[in-house]
């Protein structure tokens, strides 16, 4: 009787343990990912939680959190980073989110530009989310510099990545890796009346909400800020 309890127990032990080692596996496999973002200098800018660091103009109701997502649907608005990464001033860098549109929708990603109280953003430049809003400027494009027009380089109801590269002069903009705009801005640059802050200098991100029937969400916004 007492080999037979000690069998039952040691099976029951031997289970246990590797149930333990097999979790250990797997939870060590869950989570390599966050281990690469912080190992190559990805910062996270949203808490997937509130809009901590993050702060709204005109029409606050237009952002909310939902799921882990910035949603983005009502009147104008814009959302700019307010918190402490680089004291929200940032020069060069590596900025990347996930996004999603649906249909019919219009949003954008700013960068280089500074919070303001209302109306579209002076400073800075926009990266134009639409897959099939109206507007023939397109995601992937930088808006009213060089533009992607017609086509949009994804679907909506579909999670894209639209990654922006800033150095210097120099910017890239990729949309789930494939480069869509290549741009360097000349030192004479002279932008048309309404876009004369459209230049590159530094500055804070801003997500846009364009008009009430337009829904964009956002996820995992990370930033990589990368040396003069």
């Amino acid at each position: 009787m007492r080999d037979a309890v000690w069998k039952i127990w040691a099976y029951g032990l031997a289970a246990v343990l590797a149930t333990v080692v097999l979790g250990g596996q797997l939870l060590a496999e869950d989570t390599p990912s966050e281990k690469v973002d912080e190992e190559e200098g990805w910062i996270s800018l949203f808490n997937g939680k509130d809009l901590t660091g993050w702060k709204v103009n005109e029409n606050p109701e237009t952002f909310k959190v939902e799921d882990g997502e910035i949603v983005v649907n009502g009147n104008r608005a814009h959302l700019f980073y307010v918190g402490d990464v680089e004291d929200h001033d940032f020069k060069n860098f590596e900025w990347k989110c996930e996004v999603m549109t649906k249909p019919n929708s219009n949003s954008g990603m700013y960068f280089h530009t500074k919070y303001q109280d209302g109306g579209w953003p002076e400073k800075g430049y926009e990266v134009q989310v639409n897959a099939t809003h109206g507007d023939p400027k397109k995601t992937g494009g930088l808006y009213a510099v060089k533009d992607v027009m017609n086509k949009a380089p994804h679907k909506d109801n579909e999670w894209f990545t639209q990654h922006v590269i800033v150095k210097g002069n120099h910017v890239i903009v990729k949309v789930n890796g494939k480069v869509t705009t290549d741009y360097t801005e000349p030192e004479d640059v002279d932008r048309a009346d309404g876009f004369k802050g459209r230049v590159l200098s530094s500055g804070t991100f801003a997500l846009q909400g364009h008009d009430p029937g337009s829904e964009v969400h956002f996820r995992k916004i990370l930033v990589k800020p990368l040396d003069d």
